[in-house]
């Protein structure tokens, strides 16, 4: 639902609208940590860990809703790849606040810099979810896989282009080859 809401505001949202939302979020730091929340990777990994029914026990509700290293990784990437490869298309339809536009003017960079950044980043990101799975913490080896598993859909929806926004892309592909015409 959450995505649901995103998307909307995204496509319907008008400059005035959204220009609110820029003048409420002043930099990049500030745009990052009010994006990991909206970006929806916390309540899909959430409700994709309720899903997985009494193997799931409260305890591990808490772990993920206290932003766990592995989940605050994995928000990273939905977020920064979301941003980079949406870019263009958002600002050509008067978006103002993203990743990019932060970055660029809290540093006074290009684009090509805050996206060299970015890549840094992410492999920084994919780094802490393979230390995490390496060294596991107290909860079960299923809901980690579970959190890597979203994070790897995270990088195929949005692997060069915005896949998830515009799913007749390759991702139709894939869910054709997946679901459609299986091995």
């Amino acid at each position: 639902m959450l995505s649901i809401l995103d998307d909307i505001y995204d496509v319907y949202g008008t400059l005035d609208e959204l220009m609110l939302i820029t003048d409420v979020i002043q930099g990049f730091e500030e745009y990052m940590r009010a994006a990991l929340v909206t970006g929806a990777y916390m309540m899909l990994a959430t409700t994709s860990l309720v899903l997985m029914g009494e193997s799931v026990s409260t305890k591990t509700l808490d772990w993920v809703t206290n932003e766990p290293l592995i989940v605050r990784a994995a928000s990273i990437i939905c977020r920064l790849t979301d941003d980079m490869v949406g870019h263009e298309f958002e600002q050509e339809r008067g978006h103002v606040a993203s990743a990019v536009e932060c970055y660029m003017n809290d540093y006074g960079r290009s684009k090509e810099e805050a996206y060299d950044e970015f890549q840094k980043q992410l492999k920084n990101a994919w780094k802490d979810i393979n230390k995490e799975r390496l060294h596991p913490t107290s909860v079960p080896m299923p809901v980690l896989d579970r959190v890597l598993n979203l994070a790897r859909v995270i990088n195929l929806l949005y692997k060069d282009e915005d896949g998830y926004t515009h799913s007749t892309t390759k991702v139709k592909e894939f869910i054709t080859l997946v679901l459609v015409d299986p091995i």
